[in-house]
């Protein structure tokens, strides 16, 4: 599989595995477990995480799910708006590694912006950085004007946000941009998560088409799109195998440029500036 490299030289794959919305039923946590336990054996070693996600249950299936496996996994995870001065910080990291169980998160995120400067919350995760409890930090759901001011702050190895095939406002400014300072992009949702998104993008004639043309899926078409972006790492989250493999799978495809001008054709790229999308 492709890999991409982060500031810290830590080479992880293009794609990866999303948790949201697990760890909020008890019934389905084995079932989660064992799903990351299957994408990790399939390649998919970055896993993303957040303290939001089932108020920290997802973090404790992520826990279960690489005990014993901590080396090969590049492990994500994100700190609340809410939490995020230079005190909460430290607070939600220390929370999120027990839940974890782990000693250190290799990539730690502001979920988004909430009302602290960014430069505090960017201290905390200097301090944290420091004292071992991360290894590099990022954002989230930044878009270029606020992505200026963050790396004015520190050293921001990333910012996640929602693209995919129907959400590609970032390609007119956040995404070059982000290319120029070599920072590589986390792409969550590349696949849609609510139901009237997805069908629109899983629905539309001109995906179906480039995908009866491989004998795959329209998901496998719309992911290997995103996973065909230069600097760009794609997050879906599957817990059924089978879309697992589905999606271990459209890291394997290559859209010829006609492939790509016909999916251009049916879905246009922005024109002009957008507000950035958001989950």
């Amino acid at each position: 599989m492709k890999t991409i490299s982060f500031p810290s030289g830590r080479q992880v794959p293009v794609l990866g595995q999303g948790t949201w919305a697990m760890g909020e039923q008890s019934a389905r946590k084995r079932d989660e477990v064992r799903a990351l336990q299957l994408g990790l054996d399939l390649g998919m070693t970055l896993i993303d995480t957040a303290e939001m996600y089932g108020e920290g249950g997802a973090e404790e299936v992520v826990g279960e799910a690489i005990a014993g496996r901590r080396d090969e996994v590049y492990l994500v995870s994100k700190v609340y708006p809410h939490n995020a001065d230079f005190e909460g910080t430290q607070a939600a990291c220390e929370r999120s590694l027990r839940r974890l169980k782990v000693d250190c998160i290799d990539l730690y995120l502001l979920h988004w912006q909430g009302h602290y400067a960014i430069d505090e919350t960017l201290d905390g995760f200097e301090a944290l950085k420091k004292a071992g409890k991360i290894k590099e930090y990022g954002v989230s759901n930044f878009d270029l004007e606020s992505m200026r001011d963050a790396v004015d702050c520190g050293t921001v190895a990333t910012d996640q946000v929602l693209y995919n095939l129907i959400k590609r406002g970032i390609e007119f400014d956040l995404l070059p941009w982000c290319r120029q300072q070599g920072m590589p992009l986390m792409a969550y949702s590349p696949l849609e998560s609510s139901g009237r998104d997805q069908a629109a993008l899983l629905g539309n004639p001109g995906l179906r088409t480039v995908a009866d043309a491989h004998g795959v899926t329209p998901a496998q078409i719309a992911l290997a799109w995103v996973l065909h972006q230069d600097g760009v790492i794609a997050i879906p989250k599957a817990v059924d195998p089978v879309h697992l493999r589905a999606n271990r799978a459209a890291a394997d495809i290559r859209l010829s440029a006609e492939d790509l001008a016909a999916l251009d054709r049916a879905f246009p790229p922005p024109r002009r500036a957008r507000a950035l999308d958001m989950r």
